[in-house]
């Protein structure tokens, strides 16, 4: 008898199990937005597709290694340490980090495979997230990413860990994790001679037919190498009040309450170390591939590159909504951050060193092996959240010591609605102005085969634009405008340079998703320009569309079957740098102009995702055969691929 209230009890709770859901936060002051939890069934397949990762995306070819992203609005600017700039797509961030509330625990693994034995491409993923109870969250989440590539001396093995949690109380609230990932490259340097895919009988005698693993490359022994760890936590303590009310239920009274926050003061910590290696065992290849400009050592190369930062930012928080009259939420905050640097010594260890005959370096020139950078921001940000007409978030921050001093950043977002062709269509306003100092590494290397030490101005970048969505259509429109001084870039000799006139950028995408019965079509089309193509060139148009049918089987499987295509005009594409992980400026080979198509079958059957898909299945037959995203860098050939997801929530 003393039991059955207590299971009937339990019961009711089992039954009231709230649903999940996912938040990202953003850096300073740790913003919440809403995330996603991966368990979607559409376009899964596109994930293990290295080109489309963006619409126009200039890669080394194989899955998990580098590449650029061609669509600039869409492009990050060159951070502290670029090494990892060309491996943005695959490495864990503050702003990608998904927290979870599950209620009930949650672990979620994949596991995707393609290629054959010479060619294979694996990837392992696991994601798990539970709560303790109803304020405390833990997550944890590991990805292993192998793929031996389709061509020779092209493999990669990538491995990703990550522990996650937070806190959300009434007056406190803690997200903190911390990555730890290891991303090795065998670096080729591309092939040696474009036939082999153009025209593969001109240089194989009449033979048609190519083992892709057989084509020759330039490097044969050379690596690069990624390490990198990041620690972060961000901590709100928030002061306010409790709001009491009473809910009235058949024959009872019961007493709520709710506590409101009105102000809340914020810590936020963030330490982040990074490693770059390059090696390269051969040096007759190294020579050949970089010339004869040696200034470390002439028995090959072993560059090892480290950079590190150390920030912490103090701010307080006036909450929107917590006052009749508080219709905004402004905050104001201080950031203060050590960076350090250290470049390659002066000698090569681990492999025989030559120094004979060295190259010289340039005449005054001279920089430490170590240096600190200590810096430091004020600033401040303005938000509206809530409203069903009105939202917008400004932030605006401003350097007062070390390098930054004299920088200023400011950024803008507005968001409304309005009643346009009988629905409710959104309205979106968008930009900023930067003036910034460069990354240090961009001003000061120095490496086996590269050496720089400029002097630059700092970067001036202002951008404008607008998006509409129409709900009722399916339509998505994003125009914007920008304008560039003093822009930094990697020059056709592989060093950075800084563009002495203004370069301006439009750009303008549509979205649109057209759908008739259990057809559906789904095409984005992005034209951009560039004033000063010598400086910054861009491919003009670049357009991905799906045909898909949607429908179900039984009433329980979700089906999704169709044929993608991506597809870009001609450019002059960034070539690619073994030696620094970097994408530099070319003008002597266009890339673009081909279709690569893939057909698939993505399925949903109840918490299981799996798909079967035979990628750039067009190869040889229509679309082009000059499949180069890169200089001498191919994208795959055809292949079968396949991929399975499960959720195993509890």
């Amino acid at each position: 008898m003393m039991l059955m209230p207590m299971t009937a009890a339990w019961a009711a709770k089992r039954q009231k199990v709230e649903p999940s859901y996912a938040w990202t936060i953003s850096e300073p002051l740790g913003l919440h937005f809403p995330g996603t939890i991966d368990t979607l069934q559409y376009n899964y397949f596109r994930s293990v597709v290295p080109s489309l990762v963006s619409n126009a995306y200039a890669t080394t070819g194989n899955y998990g290694a580098q590449g650029q992203n061609q669509i600039f609005f869409d492009r990050q600017p060159y951070s502290d340490f670029f090494f990892e700039d060309a491996l943005s797509a695959w490495l864990p961030t503050v702003s990608n980090q998904v927290y979870y509330n599950t209620r009930i625990p949650m672990t979620i693994m994949s596991y995707t495979f393609g290629g054959n034995r010479y060619s294979n491409q694996d990837r392992f993923q696991t994601l798990f997230s539970g709560n303790v109870n109803k304020a405390i969250q833990v997550g944890a989440a590991f990805d292993y990413l192998y793929s031996k590539g389709s061509y020779d001396a092209q493999s990669d093995k990538d491995i990703t860990w990550r522990l996650f949690g937070s806190y959300i109380g009434d007056r406190y609230e803690m997200q903190a994790f911390y990555n730890s990932y290891n991303f090795l490259t065998k670096e080729s340097g591309g092939i040696t001679d474009d036939r082999y895919i153009t025209d593969p009988a001109e240089v194989q005698g009449g033979v048609t037919k190519v083992d892709t693993k057989t084509i020759p490359t330039n490097l044969t022994k050379a690596h690069s190498q990624i390490w990198g760890k990041e620690f972060y936590m961000n901590h709100r303590y928030k002061v306010g009040y409790y709001k009491h009310w009473n809910d009235t239920l058949p024959d009872t009274i019961i007493a709520q309450k709710e506590y409101v926050p009105v102000t809340s003061f914020i810590w936020t910590m963030n330490y982040k170390s990074n490693k770059h290696m390059f090696l390269n065992e051969q040096p007759s290849e190294d020579k050949e591939f970089f010339g004869d400009v040696n200034y470390l050592c002439n028995g090959g190369t072993r560059d090892y590159t480290k950079g590190s930062r150390f920030t912490n930012t103090i701010g307080i928080d006036l909450l929107e909504g917590s006052r009749s009259w508080a219709k905004f939420g402004v905050s104001a905050y201080a950031t203060y951050e050590m960076r350090r640097y250290t470049q390659p010594l002066d000698t090569v260890t681990g492999m025989p060193v030559d120094e004979t005959n060295l190259t010289p370096l340039p005449e005054g020139f001279s920089i430490p092996d170590k240096e600190t950078d200590n810096v430091a921001w004020v600033g401040g940000q303005l938000t509206k959240r809530n409203g069903s007409i009105l939202t917008y978030d400004a932030d605006a921050r401003f350097g007062l010591l070390g390098s930054v001093v004299g920088d200023f950043r400011v950024v803008g977002n507005v968001h409304t609605k309005i009643k346009m062709f009988g629905d409710s269509v959104r309205l979106s306003a968008f930009g900023y102005l930067k003036n910034e100092e460069v990354p240090y590494f961009m001003k000061r290397f120095k490496s086996n085969h590269y050496v720089w030490n400029n002097d630059f101005g700092k970067t001036r970048r202002f951008r404008a634009g607008g998006k509409l969505y129409v709900p009722h259509t399916s339509t998505n429109i994003n125009v914007g405008y920008e304008t560039l001084q003093n822009y930094v870039y990697f020059n056709e000799a592989g060093v950075p340079a800084q563009s002495g006139s203004a370069v301006h950028v439009l750009n303008a995408t549509l979205d649109q998703h057209l759908r008739a019965g259990i057809l559906n079509w789904d095409n984005s089309v992005t034209y951009q320009t560039s004033s000063n193509e010598n400086v910054l060139a861009l491919p003009k148009l670049a357009v991905y569309s799906n045909l898909y049918l949607l429908f179900k089987v039984a009433g329980v499987l979700h089906v999704q079957f169709g044929v993608d295509c991506n597809y870009y005009t001609k450019y002059y594409a960034p070539a690619y740098n073994p030696a620094t992980s970097s994408f530099h400026n070319q003008h002597e080979v266009k890339c673009g102009n081909f279709a690569f198509m893939n057909a698939y079958a993505n399925m949903k059957l109840k918490k299981t995702r799996f798909f079967v898909m035979f990628s750039h299945f067009n190869q040889g037959m229509f679309g082009g055969d000059n499949y180069f995203s890169s200089p001498h860098y191919p994208l795959n050939p055809r292949r079968l691929q396949m991929g399975l997801s499960v959720d195993f929530t509890n």
